[in-house]
């Protein structure tokens, strides 16, 4: 990586914030024992090399793109199509390798030239229509590594805009606990997970719990409740209600008893 060159066209950031430090903030790369990089095996350079070239990308500017949206009417028909287009890599020169850069760059030229070319109410010559029966298939089932991403981003799937906004960079659990979370439940037998492909299938009795809760306490499969719970206590920290208002409530809403 020493001798790869990338621009110096770096960027003032912060790249912690010291507000959201919990246990694990970042794997920061020090330079310290490079000189034993050489006798690593393969599969640690690689580890290595994308630690340390995600870290660089934090200083670079952002990547911008073109974007584009045609609409093209064949007989009485319409037909809608939209892409994008690199303009400026930014961090991108950094994450991308030198393979996928050689084909981007000749794929942008090609998409530019004929962007160019395109003009409103212009008619162009169709080469070939072809119809294809198809057939929507179902979300691929969650693996170890997206499963983490998907607790991560758990607000994304919460309407109430406040609310959404109230967990995001939160999401279930903390990056210290999501990997912990998974393997308590596959520990307690609600998951398995398997040793190959890492994909996770819940056990019969993981599915009978969750019948369980879904009839007794539904809220608590919906993440609205951990961003609900999230507020509440952001509005204590910020001395906007007391605690005991907001330990009443919780015990009203779900009939606890403490």
């Amino acid at each position: 990586m020493v001798e790869e060159k990338y621009s110096t066209n770096l960027v003032k950031t912060k790249y912690v914030n010291d507000s959201k430090i919990t246990d694990h903030y970042a794997i920061i790369p020090t330079g310290q024992g490079y000189e034993n990089f050489d006798a690593l095996p393969n599969l640690q350079k690689d580890i290595y090399k994308v630690i340390v070239k995600r870290f660089l990308s934090i200083f670079y500017p952002s990547a911008e793109f073109n974007k584009i949206s045609i609409t093209i009417n064949i007989e009485n028909e319409t037909f809608n199509t939209s892409g994008k287009v690199c303009i400026k890599q930014g961090y991108l020169e950094v994450l991308k390798s030198k393979k996928e850069d050689e084909v981007n760059e000749k794929e942008t030229e090609n998409n530019i030239d004929i962007l160019n070319t395109l003009k409103k109410g212009e008619k162009i010559n169709i080469l070939n229509l072809e119809t294809k029966d198809a057939e929507t298939s179902p979300p691929t089932r969650y693996n170890s590594g997206s499963i983490i991403l998907a607790m991560e981003n758990a607000g994304k799937l919460i309407e109430d805009e406040e609310l959404r906004e109230q967990i995001k960079g939160a999401g279930i659990g903390t990056s210290a606990t999501r990997a912990e979370i998974m393997k308590k439940l596959e520990k307690i037998k609600y998951i398995e997970i398997n040793s190959k492909t890492q994909i996770i299938t819940p056990t019969t009795y993981g599915e009978i719990i969750y019948d369980v809760v879904l009839n007794v306490m539904p809220d608590m499969l919906n993440p609205k409740l951990t961003a609900s719970w999230e507020k509440g206590l952001d509005m204590v920290a910020k001395k906007e209600i007391e605690p005991n208002e907001f330990m009443r409530k919780a015990r009203k809403l779900y009939k606890i008893k403490i």
